[in-house]
């Protein structure tokens, strides 16, 4: 499968690399990981592992997991085996931690795991299941944008070069009839590539006039008193769109099928209370933040940020293939093979088995 991101998508990649760390960066891009292995396997049965290594980021888009592994829901389908938890602040990083071997099963945003794909010709990853929807706001300074059409001409944030919400704000710019270089982020629109950590600094400063981006982050801006202008939700059919899917190395899937399974159990039963205890589950998320972070979020930024996700099972896989088009259009991304990015059989076996409906791949299922 001889699809390879651009010369612009690497540069963006590259520029990830060098980023200060964010402490929550919700699918920003940095370049290192927080190792948690102080998890106790439970007792029961250890399955065809001893250990099975999950990566993930502290931010709220990635709340499955934050919560399966605060609460040890992930931990009570795997028994005897060991969960080793690994905080990522970067989709690149925990890309490279997959290959490398030092992850085996991960929470990411679309536009890594897309590149992730599509730059191993198809041999590096899977996606196995979906994990959240939306959680994207564009908000603004009220006394500079009062309207949508206001945005030209004025300065807006977006987390990183070639980032799945940069790709949508750009693609969004041109929508409007509006032009912007994608890589210089110059035009109608001043696109300022600018990590989530220092986002809310630059708005209080003035030196943006708003931000494309995702909770936590946009929440925090609402709190210094932006506005929200734009839910990303309101622009795709049934106001869904997959933010953060579940992955795994490839090499991984076919030597260790019992212990994906456990973890994708792990991840249905821990978004079904999510969504039947959703002030608890959002306690717990804010605990493990607190654990991670040293700090948690109050309550006038995590309660609104909380609201605007939906966690599903479903990786709501055509909306995948529509973000990639996306990059493709705003010229970040050569045309990508993705045939085969998605093996949803062993998630299909847990949802038959609690009741649920099966889940499909639009088409970009292994054959």
């Amino acid at each position: 499968m001889p699809a390879k991101g651009s010369t612009l998508l690497r540069r963006g990649i590259a520029v990830a690399a060098a980023l200060p760390l964010l402490t929550l960066a919700a699918c920003g891009y940095g370049s290192d990981k927080d190792e948690d292995t102080s998890k106790v396997a439970a007792e029961g049965k250890k399955l065809s592992a001893d250990t099975v290594r999950i990566g993930y980021f502290p931010n709220l888009t990635h709340a499955t997991a934050l919560v399966g592994d605060q609460e040890g829901l992930l931990q009570k389908e795997l028994g005897g085996t060991k969960a080793s938890y690994s905080q990522f602040n970067a989709g690149p990083s925990e890309i490279e931690a997959l290959n490398s071997g030092s992850i085996d099963i991960g929470w990411i945003g679309p536009s890594p795991a897309i590149n992730g794909y599509s730059t191993t010709d198809g041999k590096g990853l899977r996606i196995i299941g979906g994990s959240a929807s939306g959680g994207v706001k564009l908000v603004v300074n009220p006394d500079r944008i009062k309207s949508l059409k206001d945005v030209k001409g004025k300065k807006i944030a977006t987390p990183q070069l070639g980032n799945t919400q940069d790709v949508a704000f750009l693609n969004w710019i041109a929508e409007q009839g509006w032009k912007v270089d994608a890589q210089s982020g110059k035009g109608d629109v001043s696109v300022v590539r600018t990590d989530n950590k220092i986002t809310p600094d630059a708005y209080k400063s003035g030196s943006i006039d708003g931000a494309w981006v995702p909770e936590p982050t946009a929440s925090k801006l609402v709190a210094e008193g932006a506005k929200v202008l734009l839910d990303e939700a309101d622009l795709w059919p049934g106001k869904k769109f997959v933010i953060t899917n579940i992955i795994v190395s490839q090499k991984f899937l076919k030597e260790h099928p019992d212990v994906v399974e456990a973890v994708l159990r792990g991840s249905v039963k821990t978004n079904k209370w999510i969504n039947a205890n959703p002030d608890e589950a959002k306690a717990a998320a804010n605990t493990r933040l607190k654990a991670l972070s040293g700090k948690e979020l109050p309550a006038e930024v995590i309660d609104p940020a909380w609201k605007s996700i939906r966690f599903t099972d479903d990786p709501l896989a055509a909306t995948l293939d529509a973000e990639a088009e996306h990059a493709v259009k705003a010229g970040l991304l050569e045309k990508p093979r993705l045939d085969g990015i998605y093996d949803l059989a062993p998630l299909n076996k847990v949802l038959k088995a609690e009741g649920a409906s099966a889940v499909d791949d639009a088409g970009l299922g292994v054959k």
